[in-house]
Parts: C-alpha cells; sequence; structure tokens
C-alpha cells in the first residue's frame, strides 16, 4: 500500500470517527434567573440560614436529565439523558438553585457558603425530594418536604409541599424550564415557612 493511500484511508477514517461522535451535552441551571442579576444581591441581611444536603433517591441523584415521555407518564419507564446535562449533579443543583433562593427571598446570608459570625442565631433547614417526575411536552410533578430548626431550639417544624408545573412548549429547554419554576415555587414556600417560624406562627408551613 502507498503512503499516499494510507494517509487517504486514515483521513477517511478520522472523518468517519468524526462524523460518528456524539454531539457536545447541552447544560441546564435550576437557578432563578433573577438571583443572578446584581439587583438581587442584599446588604443589610436581616438573618442566616444553613442548607443542609438535600435527601433524594439515588435515581435522580446524577447530572444526567431524568424525564419520562408523555406517552408513558404514568408506566415505569424513564430515559436518562445523556446529552442533556443539569450544570452540577442534580442534587448540588437543587441546594445551590434553593440556598441562592431562599437567601434573595429574606434578605438573609446562605451561611452554607460563607460562614456565620459567632454566637448568630441561624435557621438550619433540611429538604428531602420525594418525587420529581418530568413529563416531557407536558409538567413537572415534584413532592418535597423540609425542616427548620433554629440553633437556639431543640424542636423541628416539619413542612411539605406538591406541585405540578405545566411545561410551556416541547422539547427538553421547556422542561428544564418548568422544573426551574418548580424550584422557585419551593423556594417561596420555604422562605415563607422560615418567616412564619421566625414570628412564632401558629403553622409556619401556611405561613
Amino acid at each position: 500500500m502507498s503512503t499516499i493511500r494510507a494517509r487517504v484511508l486514515a483521513l477517511a477514517a478520522a472523518a468517519m470517527l468524526a462524523a460518528c461522535a456524539s454531539p457536545a451535552p447541552q447544560y441546564y441551571s435550576l437557578a432563578d434567573a433573577d438571583a443572578l442579576s446584581p439587583a438581587s444581591a442584599t446588604g443589610g441581611a436581616t438573618g442566616y440560614i444553613e442548607l443542609a444536603p438535600i435527601a433524594m433517591p439515588e435515581r435522580f441523584a446524577r447530572p444526567q436529565l431524568v424525564v419520562r415521555q408523555k406517552d408513558a407518564a404514568a408506566g415505569p419507564e424513564v430515559d436518562i439523558l445523556e446529552q442533556h446535562r443539569w450544570s452540577s449533579s442534580f442534587e448540588n443543583e437543587l441546594r445551590d438553585a434553593l440556598g441562592s433562593g431562599i437567601a434573595r427571598r429574606l434578605g438573609a446570608v446562605d451561611a452554607t457558603k460563607g460562614g456565620r459570625p459567632r454566637g448568630q442565631p441561624v435557621m438550619r433547614i433540611a429538604v428531602q425530594l420525594r418525587q420529581f417526575d418530568a413529563v416531557e411536552g407536558s409538567r413537572v410533578d415534584a413532592g418535597f418536604s423540609w425542616t427548620l430548626r433554629r440553633t437556639e431550639e431543640s424542636l423541628a417544624i416539619g413542612c411539605q409541599l406538591s406541585v405540578s408545573e405545566p411545561v410551556e412548549g416541547r422539547g427538553i429547554d421547556a422542561l428544564a424550564r418548568g422544573a426551574q419554576r418548580a424550584t422557585a415555587r419551593l423556594a417561596d414556600a420555604i422562605a415563607r415557612s422560615v418567616t412564619a417560624a421566625q414570628n412564632n406562627a401558629a403553622n409556619p408551613c401556611q405561613g
């Protein structure tokens, strides 16, 4: 085989491999866009929060999006999308989005990231993801529970939230935006419960 022919075959093989290569993954964030804007940064915070690592079923603890097809929404089958991923593992993505979202809504400091002065009271928040069904072209059904505990108290307050967020449009981009809105609703509910607990409301979960 001539050198020229060998080079031609090598180039052809390289072109075929390039054509068969998988496209680069697309990455998504759960963070509310408002939380990234300069206007959302708050000085003069009114308190400190600490958000524990999010507890969730193992099947969700991955960077790939886990979705259900619309025509199989009630069945056991799910798709793990290698080419559509959160910007970090899902539990870290959810924790970051909630931490910044809750702190921004309360005008508080997320001590999970920056620490707090010695002796400063803090509201500790622990969130559990019970359900997260992302149905392409349809909705995001999610269920959460969380507990609140002030450092100066031993009694924890438990709350729950179920949401069904419609997906506006088709495709994974629309589904990711639906998941983002569901996360924002959870941040709203947790922030309200923190405010109610700080005000000694009889039922902080209804705040």
